[in-house]
């Protein structure tokens, strides 16, 4: 059983539009760094009930839903675990943004299960979001592999009004950077 390949099934059977996203979509566009899960990203909040994930279950597959509450940047997310499968989160957004994210993903093959897999566009808006240590260094290796890098710069430009101010700072100062 291929965790990704099954829940990505689930998500495609119940019309739910995701893409992957984090190291794994990072990994795809050039930028290697060890991870223990595979994540990926939807807006749509039916990823968020029980009972979507109950055929799984039945495989033995380990479900935790964590629902975000009103102040949370995120409406959820759903843990999936099987042993011998990296673990699978599927991270529930909140936003318009994110959901153009992903519509605009283009689908990939990665091992044995077809998926979008967010640009480096939408992952550099998607980590200035999350603002953290962390997501600043994948920001800069993005930056970094890409060549030229001016076509990332002028999507995320065109994005980032949307997104909160700390973000627009936290970008500035990624790009001021030597």
């Amino acid at each position: 059983m291929s965790l990704l390949r099954d829940v990505v099934a689930v998500l495609q059977a119940e019309g739910i539009a995701h893409a992957l996203i984090g190291a794994a979509a990072m990994a795809v566009h050039g930028v290697s760094r060890a991870t223990a899960d595979v994540d990926l990203l939807t807006t749509d909040p039916r990823a968020l009930h029980a009972q979507l994930w109950k055929g799984l279950e039945a495989q033995g597959v380990s479900v935790q839903l964590l629902r975000g509450d009103h102040d949370d940047p995120l409406a959820g997310n759903v843990r999936l675990s099987l042993a011998g499968n990296r673990t699978v989160d599927v991270v529930v957004g909140r936003h318009e943004w994110q959901r153009e994210i992903i519509e605009a993903a283009p689908t990939l093959s990665i091992g044995d299960t077809t998926v979008k897999v967010v640009r480096p566009s939408g992952l550099v808006l998607l980590k200035l979001h999350a603002g953290g240590p962390k997501d600043a260094w994948d920001v800069r290796s993005l930056m970094e592999s890409l060549e030229p890098v001016g076509p990332l710069e002028e999507e995320v430009d065109r994005m980032l009004p949307r997104l909160p101010a700390e973000c627009q700072r936290l970008w500035k100062r990624l790009r001021d950077e030597p």
